[in-house]
C-alpha cells in the first residue's frame, strides 16, 4: 500500500501535523510513521550553496584575477551538522512505498526554497508532490491545507524566485565583498591598525547601512535655528487657557522676513516689540472673532503585518525586530496566532466568512473576554467583508497577523513580553469590529488689537474602537498622554472646562491674564530605532525621486518580512551598526562609516534603496510569472560582472583616508 509523506520545516510543526492527522503514529529516528503515512522534518536549511573553491581550488585564494566569479551552473551541498537528518529525509523521499509527498514547509518563499533544495539534492523522481499552504497551525487549518493542497508545480514561479534571491545574494556577496576587500581592505586595516579587514557587503544590508549613515550625517550637519513664539493667556468663566499668535493676512507681520514660519520670529527682539505693542495703553481686551466646531472621526487602524508589529514592539517593549519575530513565531507554533512573516495588513474574504470563530475563542482570554462578547452580540463581524479590513488584492502569500482564538491554554507558558505581544495582536484584531472614535474639534480665533491668536481643543465624544485598543500594560502612560492635552495648555478632560469651551460664541470678550514669549529651536532628524528602521525598509519607495519607479516598487520595499530582522541583526553582529538595547536606537560605528565611504566611492548603487527595491520587485515579478528566470539572471550577471570589473580598474584608495579622517573625528574618545 502506498503511503503519503508529510515533510515539515521543523520537528515541532511535524508533530502538529501528525496530531492533526489522528493516525496511530510511532516515533522513529528523524520521522514518525503509521500504516497510512510518514511525517518527517527538516531542521531549517539542510542544503546550501557551495563555496567557490568547490568549483575550483584556485578560488580558495582571494585574487582579482579570478573575479568576477559567475558559474554557469550552481553547485549545492548538504550542511555538515544536519547531514544525518538529510540522509533520513532523502531516504524517505525516495522510498518506493511513498506515493505522494505533501510539502508542509513554511508557506512562503523561504519555505519553498528549503524543500526544493532538499528534493533537488536527494534526486527525487516520479513522485506526486502537493503543496500545503496554511495560515496557522490549528488543527482545522492544517486539515484544510492538506485537503486543498495544490500540485507543487503551481508554485514553480515562487520556487524560481527563491532560487534567484539566493543566487543574487551569493553573487553580490562573493564578488563585491572580495573585490572591495582586495582593493580597499589594506586601507581600512592600516587606518584602524587592525590585523585584518574584510569588507562585507550585500544587496540589502549595504543599503540599510547607507540609510543609517546618511541619517547620522544629516544630524551632524544640522544647524539648530532658534525661534520665538508669542502666546496670550486668557480667561472666561474663571477658566484659563493659552492661545498662540500667528501672522495671518491683514496683520502687521504677515509676509515679513522677520518671521520664522507663520507663528514665530527669528529674533527675540521682534517678539518683545510685538508684546510691548499689544500691552501698550489703551490695552485691548481679547475678543473671540471666530469659533469652528467640527466632528473628527478616527477609524481603527489596519491589522498587523510583521513590520508594523516589529515597530510597535520596539516602541512599547524596547525589543529588537529579531526578538519580536522570535516571539510571534512562538505564538504561531503554539497555535495562538496566524503566520507571522506577512506583509499584508488585511484579511482575505475566505477568512472573513468564518472570522466569528477567532472572535469566539477570545472569550476565553481574560484581557479581551468582555470585548469579544460585545463583538459577538453586536454581530459587527457580519459586515467586515465590506470594509477596508478585507481585501484579497492586497494579499500575496498570507493575510494579516491575527489571533486564531485557539491555544489560550498556552498563555501560562509564555514569558511576560510574549504575553504582552499577544495582547496587542488580540486588541488590534478586535478593534476592527468597533466603530470609529469620534472627537469634537473646537478651533478659536481671538483678536487682540489687530493681531490674531489661535487655540485648538479636541474632546473625545465617542470612544468607539479605543475601548478595545487600551493595552492593560500602558494604562498609566496612556492616562498621562491624555492629561497632556492636545495643545499642552489646557486640561481637556476637565468637564467644567469642556463645557465652558462648548458655550463660547463669536463676540465673547475674554480677560487678558498676561503675555509670554516662548523660546524654541528647530530639531534635527531623529535617529532610527529598530522598529522605525524595519518600517523604513518596508516603505523604501519614499526615498525614490523617480515617480514611476516609486509607484512600481510600492509594496515591495527592501528585503522581505522574513529577512529584515536578520539583516539588521547581522549588521550589528559584524559591528557596522550599533544597537542600544535599552532604547533600540541604531547608530553607525566608525567601521560602518568607513565601509559606507568605500562603497560610495566604488559601487554606489548598492547604497541606493531604488536599486535594492527594484531587485526585490524583480523577484516578485518572477514569482508572479511576469518575467522569466532567464531574463532576471541575465540582468543580474551583467550588473555583477560590470560593477566588479569597474572596481578592479579603480585607483582611489588614497582619497579615502581624508574621508576616514572626517568620519573618525566623531568617534574620538
Amino acid at each position: 500500500m502506498e503511503k503519503n509523506l508529510y515533510i515539515a520545516e521543523k520537528p515541532s510543526v511535524a508533530r502538529e501535523f501528525a496530531k492533526a492527522l489522528k493516525l496511530n503514529m510511532s516515533n522513529k529516528d528523524g520521522y514518525m510513521e503509521s500504516e497510512e503515512a510518514v511525517v518527517t522534518w527538516c531542521v531549517g536549511h539542510l542544503v546550501t550553496m557551495s563555496y567557490p573553491e568547490v568549483y575550483d581550488e584556485k578560488y580558495k585564494r582571494w585574487s582579482l584575477s579570478t573575479l568576477p566569479f559567475i558559474p554557469n551552473e550552481f553547485k549545492y551541498e548538504v550542511i555538515e551538522n544536519v547531514r544525518k537528518q538529510f540522509g533520513i529525509v532523502s531516504g524517505l523521499l525516495n522510498r518506493p512505498d511513498i506515493g505522494t509527498i505533501y510539502v508542509c514547509t513554511d508557506s512562503g518563499r523561504e519555505g519553498e526554497y528549503i524543500y526544493r533544495l532538499v528534493e533537488r539534492q536527494a534526486g527525487v523522481k516520479g513522485k506526486k508532490r502537493k503543496r500545503v499552504w496554511i495560515d496557522s497551525q490549528t488543527e482545522e487549518e492544517i486539515l484544510r491545507g492538506i485537503r486543498e493542497a495544490k500540485d507543487l508545480s503551481e508554485y514553480d514561479n515562487l520556487g524560481a524566485a527563491a532560487y534567484l534571491r539566493a543566487k543574487e545574494d551569493y553573487l553580490m556577496g562573493i564578488n563585491f565583498s572580495r573585490v572591495l576587500t582586495l582593493k580597499y581592505g589594506n586601507s581600512i586595516k592600516s587606518y584602524l591598525k587592525a590585523d585584518r579587514a574584510v569588507i562585507s557587503v550585500g544587496r540589502v544590508m549595504t543599503c540599510v547601512l547607507g540609510m543609517v549613515v546618511n541619517r547620522e550625517r544629516e544630524i551632524r550637519e544640522f544647524v539648530k535655528t532658534p525661534f520665538y513664539k508669542v502666546s496670550a493667556r486668557v480667561e472666561s468663566e474663571e477658566k484659563e487657557f493659552d492661545c498662540e499668535w500667528k501672522a495671518v493676512e491683514g496683520t502687521k507681520y504677515y509676509g515679513s522676513p522677520l518671521l520664522y514660519k507663520e507663528n514665530g520670529f527669528k529674533e527675540r527682539k521682534t517678539a518683545e516689540e510685538l508684546v510691548a505693542w499689544l500691552e501698550q495703553e489703551p490695552v485691548s481686551a481679547p475678543v473671540l472673532e471666530a469659533v469652528e466646531k467640527k466632528k473628527e472621526t478616527k477609524n481603527p487602524p489596519l491589522l498587523y503585518n510583521l513590520a508594523e508589529l516589529q515597530n510597535d514592539c520596539s516602541k512599547y517593549f524596547k525589543i529588537s525586530p529579531d526578538e519580536t519575530l522570535r516571539i510571534v513565531q512562538e505564538l504561531y507554533e503554539k497555535k495562538m496566532t496566524t503566520y507571522p512573516r506577512t506583509d499584508a495588513r488585511v484579511l482575505s474574504s475566505a477568512v472573513a466568512k468564518e472570522i466569528y470563530k477567532n472572535i469566539n475563542g477570545l472569550k476565553n482570554y481574560p484581557q479581551t473576554a468582555v470585548l469579544a462578547e460585545e463583538v459577538l452580540q453586536s454581530q459587527a463581524y457580519k459586515n467586515i467583508a465590506k470594509t477596508r479590513y478585507v481585501n484579497d488584492k492586497q494579499i500575496t502569500d498570507h493575510y494579516a497577523i491575527i489571533p486564531t482564538g485557539q491555544g489560550i491554554g498556552n498563555l501560562n507558558g509564555l514569558n511576560e513580553t510574549a504575553a504582552k505581544v499577544y495582547e496587542i495582536i488580540a486588541r488590534r484584531f478586535l478593534s476592527i469590529f468597533y466603530p470609529a472614535a469620534i472627537y469634537r474639534k473646537i478651533s478659536l480665533r481671538i483678536g487682540i488689537k489687530e493681531e490674531k491668536f489661535f487655540a485648538n481643543f479636541k474632546v473625545l465624544e465617542e470612544e468607539g474602537y479605543l475601548k478595545a485598543a487600551g493595552f492593560s500594560f500602558l494604562k498609566k502612560k496612556e492616562e498621562k498622554e491624555k492629561e497632556d492635552g492636545e495643545n499642552g495648555a489646557a486640561d481637556t478632560k476637565d468637564p467644567g472646562f469642556i463645557a465652558m469651551v462648548q458655550r463660547l460664541k463669536k463676540g465673547t470678550v475674554f480677560r487678558l491674564k498676561g503675555m509670554e514669549i516662548k523660546e524654541g529651536e528647530t530639531s534635527p532628524p531623529k535617529r532610527y530605532n529598530s522598529g522605525t528602521m524595519i518600517l523604513t525598509m518596508e516603505n523604501a519607495g519614499q526615498f525614490i525621486e523617480d515617480e514611476e519607479l516609486r509607484a512600481q516598487i510600492k509594496g515591495s520595499g527592501i528585503g522581505t518580512s522574513a529577512t529584515r530582522a536578520e539583516i539588521l541583526k547581522k549588521l550589528v553582529h559584524i559591528k557596522y551598526l550599533d544597537l542600544n538595547k535599552k532604547t533600540q536606537i541604531i547608530t553607525p560605528t566608525l567601521m560602518g562609516e568607513m565601509i559606507y565611504d568605500v562603497v560610495a566611492g566604488s559601487i554606489r548603487p548598492l547604497l541606493d534603496p531604488a536599486l535594492t527595491a527594484s531587485w526585490e520587485k524583480g523577484l516578485t515579478l518572477v514569482a508572479e510569472g511576469n518575467i522569466t528566470e532567464k531574463e532576471y539572471m541575465a540582468k543580474l550577471d551583467d550588473f555583477v560582472s560590470r560593477r566588479t570589473n569597474m572596481v578592479k580598474q579603480m585607483g582611489n584608495q588614497g582619497f579615502l583616508f581624508q574621508q576616514f579622517d572626517h568620519a573618525a573625528q566623531n568617534y574620538k574618545k
